[in-house]
Formats: structure tokens, C-alpha cells, sequence
């Protein structure tokens, strides 16, 4: 045991200060031995704590550093005073921490010698106040990070699978090797990074603290109150996941229901969609967020509900995605359904990130039969979104209609070789230019939507878009050189 380890123990941690020597605290600690005596004659590894009083100007605190130092001493621990900037820079040339304290000298004497007798008292008191805290019932994420980081009195994080704290913070959790699913130490510049698996039933599950000052010499103690914690953090998951399953087969089951029905609602139904915080009443829009079916629906809806961001939105786990609709109090104008539509689309590009989906958007129909036409027309909305890149993987179905038909019609032998002739020029340019302008006249010629569909600057849009009616030597303000390249656009990226 050292002298730093003995300072982050919670009775010392509390009721000691370091006043100079701090570089030192890691020197060897046998023992603590309390005295009346300043002349006392320290032993190797010995912290003299001095329990008699002494005056800040007593000439023996000074001696007393220098005997032990020479006797290779762990310290001096002075009470209830701050020895003059000589005695100090004295410690500090000296190499001898110098401690103080206005706590009983002789109840930090019993702690000490308690730690110096068991040393594994800390770490099973730890163990157990972990084990108190948390107890048998499942507690959430937020109260396993905040019960440990009162223990450790240190900064404590969940990370999730990539290594990004979803409750608690903690700056250095990038360091932890999330593809490793042992217990892990890492060495900080200032202190200690511990993080510990919780592996069932989420794989790539941590719970991580960092150790830093005088915390990360309890580095040791500490692992197995983390295992305590990864276990609390095991039963909150199946218990949730339980209640999210159990919902998720509920809702889904009523959404069954809404959709299958051909007359007015009965009373049952109607309770369920009221316990379900649902509305039949008023203007329905239908979306469809279609998902790979390797994608656990359960566990992502929140992921799905966050990236929406709407109260009014209501989404169900249904087949392999999600379903869902927003309610309106009166019928939408057309310009608040295209408003809508943009913001389902940029919610959309922010799942994105880090799910890989297809959104289709249904138009307003009113009352409890409107809410399954809408969906049906989301639906097959998203369906055609899975295969449209160049879109984003998103439609609205008020962009259907006549361009499917105009598309049913370019689906000819001697179409698409003349659209592919078309766009060849594009096509061996560098900056992928058939996509950028499939994109734009998408867009309806938006810069700014387009580069959003894209993930690149608008800058970068102009430039491109430029270079394609350089290349094809077209003006694309003019519309039946607008609607041709379109057309041609769309069967060459659908043969692709």
C-alpha cells in the first residue's frame, strides 16, 4: 500500500489535505503511528502523525521531515495547522509529503491501520455499498451511472456499442476497446481508465470510470464494484427488454386491428386506441420506414422515435420497420403537407447515420378508414423508396402519379438505349454526375435539398450541375430538356 492509495479512502479522502510533498505520495506505507512527540524517530515506511499540539513556528516539524526522510519515511501528518512557506518548501526539497488535518488525529489513525491490516477492506465495503445501492430491483442506465459516481466520486459513463456514453459523461471513453468484451484498464496521463462489459443481453455493453489525482490509486479496488454495476445494468435490460416486447406485440396487434377495419370502430377498439394515447379523429399522414431484416426493431424504436422528434408522431414496430402516422386537427393546405414532407425527409437523413433505412410518406386522409389508406400509400411509397439512391431513399407519394406513368411508357426496347446515349458523357466524367442531377431534378432543381440528399456542400452541387450542362450542352431552365434528362436519368439508374 502506498500513501495516495490511503488518501482516496472516503475517511481520509475527506479530512486530509497535502499540503507539499504531493509528487511523493506514492512512497512504500508499512504503517501509521500517532505520537505526542515532534522528536519522535520515524521508521522506514512509517507515517508520523503527530496528535499533540504543535505551533506552525516549532522548529521540530522541520526536524522531524528531515529524520524522515533519511529514515526513507512515508510522510507527516500534522493536526488543525498550515506550517509556515519554509517548512513546506522544505517537504517539497526534501521529497517528505507533508499532510494536514482538522479531524481527530486518532479516528484516521484506527481507519488507517484497519486498511494497513486488510487490504482488502476497501474494496469489499465498496463492493457492498455498490451491492446496497443498487439492490435486487432493476434501476435504470441514469441511476447505475449516478449511485457508482457518488461511490467513486468520480466521472462515470454506459457506453453503448460504439463507445459513446448514452448515460453519464466521461471524455476518455473513446479510449475503450468496445470490440474487446473483456474487463479493461487503461493508463491516463493523469489517472486510470477502468471499464467493465456488460455482455447480456446487448453485446458491446460498458460500464467505465476514470480514475484520475488521488481516485486512481483505488484503481485495484475498484473493478469489482464495476461488475457490480454491469450486472445492475443485465437486469434493467431484460427487464426492459421484457416491457418493450410486451408493448411493441400490444401495439402492433392494435395497429392490426385499425388496419383491417371496414366500419366504425366499437367500443373496445376505441379503448384501446385511447389507453394507447392514439387519435382516430382528424387528418392522418402515413409513413412507412422500411429496415434490413437483420435490424432489431424492438431495440432501434427509440433510435426511430428520437430521430423524428415529434410528439404528434406515432410510431409502431410492424414487419421488418416501423409504421406510423402524425394527426392533424383540420385538413392540411398543401404547402404545410410539403413542410411535413421535408421535415419527415431530414429526420430520415439523421437516422441515417447510423441505420439504414427507406421512408415513404403517405398524403392526408381523414377519420379512422383514412388512417389506413394513408399507410398503404406510405407503404408503397416506401417500397419504391428502397430503390431510389438518387432520392435518398425517400418518397413522399404526391411525387408519384404521373411520372410512374411517364416511366411505365420509357420502359421500352428502344428507350433506354437512347437514354443511355444521353447521359454517356455524364457517365464518363469524374464527380458522379448522372446521380447528382437525378438528385437535383428530384429536388426539383434545390440546391440546397439536393446536396442534403447527397451529404455533400451545395457549393458542390452548383459545380457539378454546371459541368452536366456543359457536357450535354443543354440549358436545364428550359423543361422539356428538364423532363427528357429526368426520364433518362431515372431508367438508367433503375437498369444500373
Amino acid at each position: 500500500m502506498n500513501l495516495r492509495r490511503l488518501l482516496a479512502v472516503p475517511d481520509w479522502a475527506n479530512a486530509v489535505r497535502v499540503l507539499a510533498g504531493g509528487a511523493q505520495l506514492d512512497r512504500p506505507l508499512r504503517t501509521v503511528r500517532a505520537t505526542l512527540d515532534p522528536g519522535h524517530l520515524p521508521a522506514p515506511g512509517e507515517l508520523v502523525l503527530v496528535a499533540g499540539p504543535v505551533s506552525a513556528t516549532d522548529w521540530r516539524i522541520d526536524a522531524l521531515l528531515r529524520r524522515s526522510a533519511d529514515a526513507g519515511g512515508a510522510g507527516v501528518l500534522l493536526p488543525g495547522l498550515a506550517p509556515l512557506t519554509g517548512t513546506r518548501l522544505l517537504a517539497d526539497r526534501l521529497g517528505m509529503p507533508l499532510l494536514v488535518t482538522e479531524a481527530d488525529p486518532l479516528e484516521l489513525l484506527v481507519t488507517a491501520r484497519l486498511h494497513l491490516a486488510e487490504p482488502d477492506l476497501d474494496q469489499a465495503q465498496l463492493v457492498m455499498a455498490t451491492q446496497r445501492a443498487l439492490g435486487d430491483r432493476p434501476q435504470s442506465p441514469e441511476d447505475v451511472v449516478t449511485v457508482l459516481r457518488d461511490l467513486l466520486r468520480s466521472p462515470v459513463a454506459l457506453l453503448d456499442d460504439r463507445g459513446r456514453p448514452f448515460a453519464g459523461e466521461l471524455a476518455d471513453a473513446r479510449l475503450v476497446r468496445v470490440d474487446e468484451p473483456v474487463a479493461q484498464r487503461i493508463d491516463l496521463d493523469d489517472g486510470v481508465l477502468l471499464a467493465h462489459p456488460a455482455l447480456r443481453p446487448r453485446p458491446g455493453l460498458w460500464v467505465a470510470a476514470a480514475l484520475k489525482g488521488t481516485a486512481a490509486a483505488r484503481a485495484e479496488i475498484v473493478p469489482p464494484a464495476l461488475a457490480v454495476a454491469a450486472g445492475a445494468v443485465q437486469r434493467w435490460l431484460l427487464a426492459n427488454r421484457l416491457e418493450l416486447e410486451r408493448d411493441a406485440r400490444s401495439r402492433a396487434a392494435l395497429l392490426g386491428d385499425l388496419l383491417r377495419l371496414d366500419a366504425e370502430p366499437g367500443a373496445d377498439l376505441r379503448r384501446r386506441v385511447a389507453d394507447a394515447g392514439w387519435r382516430l379523429g382528424g387528418w392522418h399522414i402515413g409513413l412507412r420506414i422500411g429496415a434490413s431484416s437483420t435490424v432489431d426493431t424492438v431495440a432501434r424504436t427509440r433510435e426511430v422515435v428520437r430521430a423524428l422528434g415529434a410528439e404528434d408522431t406515432v410510431i409502431v414496430e410492424h414487419g421488418e420497420g416501423w409504421t406510423g402516422w402524425l394527426t392533424l386537427d383540420q385538413e392540411p393546405t398543401a404547402a404545410r403537407v410539403r413542410k411535413l414532407a421535408a421535415r419527415l425527409r431530414a429526420a430520415h437523413q439523421g437516422l441515417g447515420r447510423t441505420l439504414g433505412t427507406h421512408m415513404g410518406v403517405g398524403r392526408p386522409h381523414p377519420r379512422p378508414e383514412g388512417l389506413a389508406t394513408t399507410i398503404a400509400e406510405a407503404t408503397d411509397a416506401a417500397r419504391l423508396a428502397a430503390t431510389r439512391p438518387e432520392a435518398g431513399h425517400f418518397l413522399h407519394v404526391d411525387q408519384l402519379g404521373m411520372a410512374q406513368l411517364l416511366l411505365e411508357w420509357t420502359r421500352t426496347d428502344t428507350f433506354e438505349p437512347a437514354a443511355r446515349a444521353l447521359v454517356a458523357p455524364l457517365r464518363q466524367a469524374p464527380g458522379d454526375l448522372v446521380r447528382t442531377l437525378a438528385a437535383y431534378l428530384d429536388a426539383e432543381s434545390s440546391l440546397a435539398e439536393t446536396a442534403a440528399v447527397l451529404g455533400v456542400h451545395r457549393n458542390t452541387v452548383a459545380a457539378r450541375i454546371a459541368r452536366v450542362e456543359q457536357l450535354l450542352d443543354v440549358d436545364l431552365g428550359r423543361r422539356d430538356e428538364r423532363l427528357a434528362l429526368h426520364l433518362a436519368c431515372r431508367i438508367v439508374t433503375m437498369g444500373d
